[in-house]
């Protein structure tokens, strides 16, 4: 099974990253570079469900012509 951890689009990674550190911040969550195994499965299941939904928010906005 090929890994799912990595961005369709390479150049893409650095402003995912970003973007991921973005919402934790957000949502007070204490992600940092590196190591995470200190976190707990729901603060990284909400950090990448608040991404998720951001970005479905986002697109909605561009196909609507907002």
């Amino acid at each position: 099974m090929a890994s799912r951890n990595r961005a369709e689009i390479p150049q893409a990674r650095e402003a995912l990253d970003k973007f991921k550190f973005e919402v934790a911040n957000e949502l007070g969550v204490p992600l940092k570079n590196g190591y995470n195994g200190d976190l707990t499965s729901y603060q990284n299941g909400s950090v990448g469900g608040h991404m998720v939904k951001k970005m479905i928010q986002n697109e909605e906005r561009r196909m609507s012509g907002q």
